[in-house]
């Protein structure tokens, strides 16, 4: 297989990241190109279409399979997401059914479901994002779903703004709801503070809180493009009596998504992509 890597696109931490996975694909026998049309497979950052990274629409579009590198959750800044054609749950990372060897060495354990807290989260995103594709304002979207809570519960609501999209001016539309403005982790490029203490539920359309609340044995209502979707709800009516449901083969498979750059240069998760690839480049 030919890779084209847009490196050129990407966030200002990507360099590193895109390295590594163009010494994998030597590595594991493939080959780089600088040919646009000579190309098996583009490699890029993110689907945030924004900014530096804007250009990477016109590449996305060109509907050739897509390795994605992104950010990651697991560990901020030191694990990274490597899917096909999206990123969370719209992404394909490998085979499932995974055993808990890798979710125990990185560290990731399930605190017990949690059956009290004195408020709910909820979580805004970046509306540039592909992952907000069809979806309305995130402004109006945050008032939907407050208007949606109120019918079913009285809690306290906490409204958390993406950092990236703070929608500062927000509050005047939402009586009784408190702010939580994230607040960066000194040292980091793009790490932020996250607590679920006294947290009841958490509502994140796909972004990572989703993810580190269902952990936390919080329960999450998200979106399908959430990588927590098979582990959370979706009918706000259920708020105050939300499910909680088996989670073990959810964080087992959750921990194949990210790797550490030694992971990627070993070629570990584009070993995993390879036979999907294949499968996308023939079909």
């Amino acid at each position: 297989m030919k890779f084209k890597l847009w490196k050129q696109y990407g966030a200002l931490n990507s360099q590193p990241v895109f390295a590594a996975f163009e010494r994998s694909i030597v590595s594991c026998g493939h080959s780089v190109t600088d040919s646009d049309t000579d190309s098996d497979v583009n490699v890029i950052w993110s689907v945030l279409f924004n900014g530096r990274m804007a250009p990477n629409k016109a590449i996305w579009e060109q509907k050739k399979p897509t390795v994605v590198l992104e950010v990651g959750g697991i560990k901020r800044g030191t694990t990274w997401k490597v899917g096909v054609n999206g990123i969370n749950r719209d992404g394909y990372f490998g085979p499932g059914n995974n055993d808990n060897s890798r979710s125990r060495n990185l560290g990731l354990f399930l605190k017990p479901w949690r059956k009290e807290g004195k408020y709910i989260l909820l979580c805004g995103q970046h509306d540039k994002s592909l992952q907000w594709k069809d979806m309305p304002r995130m402004s109006q979207w945050v008032i939907d779903i407050v208007t949606e809570i109120r019918k079913y519960s009285d809690r306290m609501i906490k409204f958390r703004p993406h950092p990236r999209c703070r929608l500062d001016s927000i509050e005047a539309y939402l009586p009784n709801v408190l702010r939580q403005d994230p607040v960066q982790l000194s040292g980091t490029y793009d790490d932020f503070d996250m607590s679920f203490e006294d947290v009841w539920a958490t509502i994140s359309w796909s972004s990572n809180p989703g993810i580190h609340s269902v952990i936390n044995g919080v329960p999450a209502y998200t979106g399908p493009s959430s990588l927590a979707y098979n582990v959370s709800m979706q009918d706000l009516s259920t708020i105050e009596n939300p499910a909680l449901p088996d989670r073990e083969q959810w964080l087992n498979d959750y921990a194949w998504s990210e790797f550490t750059v030694e992971e990627i240069e070993q070629g570990i998760p584009l070993k995993r992509l390879e036979n999907y690839l294949k499968t996308q480049i023939n079909s």
